[in-house]
């Protein structure tokens, strides 16, 4: 068979991070395909010999690790095999080495799904390269006989934690008490070490051998919930947890309360000086209220196209990051402090706002919440209709897209919409300054809502109402 064939027929699609699907589509065949496809493009622009392949802890990941290795080296690549780590310990790894990188990892999404992440030996892969591994031709390589090198390397991980223990000097957070919701995580290991050597103490909680899917954008009742109890239960400073493969943060203050992503991004950058950001449509507007950067350039929802934004920015100012509203952090720039050293890592990061923000706190005497507290009074929320087609999604935002009182209308809105904003979705700004924010998944047959008001409580009830409605609607 030949590779196009393969992957026409494959049911899998790029969305906004890596490509998707569902795990009985991930066949031996469609792995080797995409990874046959990504290695010839990466040899198109500098020849491949050696490969950086690691994964998350979802169950379908190990075999899908086996496909993809066997792959590599029967088109004659080495395969470094590093195992169940964070994805953005495999990047930094690979950019180190100046390989090219793939991860098997679905991130957040449930476990009868997965996915693959591609990296060049810079960084993440472009919209353009997802593009070109989608057209790349040639004949399916013969695996058979190809095992995956039993010998785990250890260095990546390694050289992750390196990166912060050397990076936040001493033990900043010795007074610190600190959960550790470990679920699935694949750093959840890592992450205590890292904790830990930076002083603090660390409780482990609710460690899961089951695949448990974090949404660190659509954080659940229940682990809304678990903040609340074990923050009562333990006085903790805070408590850390991350999505699946470790790339997104879900930080809470010390009342348990879990943090916004945008917000712990928006506060990251703010300590770390950082001049000029790229952030997707769907972030808070305090990042531009704060006054804190020269300039803000909102793309559409992705890391491919935050680092686009990132890349805009890079040849005016010396510290350039981005950061998504999931609160994975993109480092565009190197940053230095004495003789310390922060390398640039543009990928979603989900250690490095997290632990900036707990060692700001804590060098300054102050609690989490009330870094927060010192933004403006800006509050996002944002949940999402399962199991709701991407056609009808896309229906409604067409028709509310060139008829404004429809959406007051068909959303039972407040205001007035003053202005529409289709970068990503459909971003709607009121009258009264509020915002509503519609976008169908690129990774599921969701449909994702986002609103922004000048209280917590309204921005939930606007989610809450918005989706009720939408939920009712017909085509």
């Amino acid at each position: 068979m030949s590779i196009q064939e393969v992957l026409r027929n494959s049911g899998i699609a790029f969305g906004t991070s890596g490509a998707r699907g569902l795990v009985e589509d991930f066949t031996d065949d469609v792995c080797a395909a995409f990874t046959a496809a990504f290695l010839h493009v990466m040899d198109e622009k500098s020849q491949v010999h050696r490969v950086a392949i690691g994964c998350d802890l979802r169950p379908s990941s190990p075999n899908m690790v086996r496909a993809c290795s066997a792959a590599a080296q029967a088109l004659g690549v080495k395969v470094d095999n590093y195992g169940a780590l964070p994805t953005p310990a495999l990047a930094l790894k690979a950019m180190a080495d100046g390989v090219p990188a793939i991860m098997v990892t679905g991130s957040h999404i449930p476990f009868d799904r997965n996915g693959i992440k591609f990296y060049r030996p810079d960084g993440e892969i472009t919209k353009a390269d997802e593009l070109a591994i989608m057209a790349a031709d040639g004949l399916l390589p013969n695996t058979i006989g190809m095992e995956l090198a039993s010998d785990v390397s250890r260095a990546a991980s390694y050289q992750y934690k390196n990166r912060y223990t050397h990076w936040f000097s001493g033990r900043p957070l010795s007074d610190w008490k600190v959960g550790l919701y470990q679920h699935s995580a694949v750093g959840r290991d890592l992450n205590q070490d890292v904790l830990e050597a930076l002083g603090a103490e660390v409780i482990s909680l609710g460690r899961s051998e089951s695949f448990v899917p974090v949404d660190t954008e659509a954080v659940s009742e229940g682990d809304k919930a678990k903040g609340a109890e074990w923050s009562g239960e333990y006085a903790f400073d805070a408590i850390l947890t991350t999505d699946g493969d470790g790339d997104r943060p879900l930080l809470a203050d010390e009342s348990g309360t879990w943090l916004r992503g945008d917000i712990v991004g928006l506060l990251c950058a703010r300590e770390l000086g950082i001049e000029a950001l790229a952030v997707p449509v769907s972030c808070n507007t305090a990042i531009e209220a704060c006054g804190a950067f020269a300039e803000i350039v909102r793309t559409r929802i992705g890391s491919p196209y935050v680092l686009a934004g990132i890349e805009q920015l890079a040849g005016r100012y010396e510290r350039v990051a981005g950061f998504e509203a999931n609160g994975g952090f993109l480092l565009g720039s190197a940053i230095a402090q004495g003789d310390r050293r922060l390398a640039p890592l543009p990928t979603r990061d989900a250690l490095l706002p997290a632990l900036t923000l707990m060692v700001a706190a804590a060098r300054a005497g102050k609690t989490l919440s009330q870094l927060v507290n010192g933004l403006p009074k800006r509050y996002t929320a944002s949940h999402r209709l399962k199991d709701f087609p991407r056609d009808k999604s896309l229906q409604f935002l067409a028709n509310w897209e060139h008829d404004w009182s429809v959406i007051v209308d068909n959303l039972s809105l407040d205001s007035d919409v003053e202005v529409v904003d289709t970068t990503d979705g459909l971003r709607a700004t009121l009258v009264n300054g509020e915002v509503v924010h519609l976008r169908p998944s690129g990774n599921a047959p969701e449909l994702r809502c986002y609103a922004e008001s000048n209280t917590e409580s309204r921005a939930q009830y606007l989610v809450q109402n918005v989706l009720a409605h939408i939920s009712q609607l017909d085509c």
